[in-house]
């Protein structure tokens, strides 16, 4: 990663908006990397030119990181409590399957 003290605030905002971009390819982790990495720079250092985009961008990030995070972990509730009762679908989308059954 580069480091971000050494890049212009163009290479920044450019940056962030790619990691911004990325968390839609199934990489909404990068959400939570961006809004992180680039926290400082959009609400605690001084204004600069671009830091209103950078702003919107990390805002957007988190909103999407929580609201995939809630997605997540409610599918892995809703799939740990009711597999049993799927049957034969549940244990089709298990990646274990129990001995026995094929």
């Amino acid at each position: 990663m580069p480091n971000l003290d050494r890049m212009k605030d163009a290479d920044k905002l450019d940056l962030c908006r790619k990691y911004f971009i990325i968390g839609f390819f199934a990489l909404p982790f990068m959400w939570f990397i961006n809004f992180f990495w680039f926290f400082k720079e959009a609400f605690v250092r001084p204004a600069f030119d671009q830091q209103k985009q950078m702003k919107k961008y990390l805002i957007w990030s988190l909103i999407g990181g929580i609201l995939w995070m809630i997605v997540f972990v409610t599918w892995v509730t809703i799939f740990q409590l009711k597999r049993v009762e799927w049957g034969q679908t549940g244990d089709r989308l298990s990646l274990i399957i129990p001995l026995g059954i094929l």
